[in-house]
């Protein structure tokens, strides 16, 4: 797995389903996603087991509130403009906090 850098510029485009759809299953609003993206501890890997119609990416990232998060995205070109769509998000489960903590410690 590659790790993969994030537009400068952080837009999101929501999908209405998208945005709710990661409340519902595991309560992690919007906003929480969207500040996954602006925390300074994270970084982004290609899913490619689920980037057969579009490249996927994973975000694993620390929010304000200390949750660790996976967020799966894509990338896409709005109005000549790059913007992140979110998928799905959710709390990292422990073998993932624990590959996320020694990824942070290394950078």
């Amino acid at each position: 797995m590659g790790e993969e850098i994030l537009p400068e510029v952080l837009e999101f485009e929501w999908d209405e389903g998208n945005r709710t759809k990661s409340w519902i299953k595991h309560r992690v609003s919007a906003k929480e996603q969207e500040q996954a993206f602006l925390a300074r501890g994270k970084f982004v890997l290609e899913d490619k087991k689920h980037s057969e119609k579009e490249k996927r990416l994973l975000l694993y990232s620390k929010t304000k509130k200390g949750r660790k998060l996976i967020v799966a995205f894509t990338v896409r070109i709005v109005d000549e403009r790059d913007k992140i769509r979110p998928i799905s998000a959710r709390p990292m489960n422990r073998k993932e906090a624990l590959i996320y903590e020694e990824k942070i410690k290394m950078a």
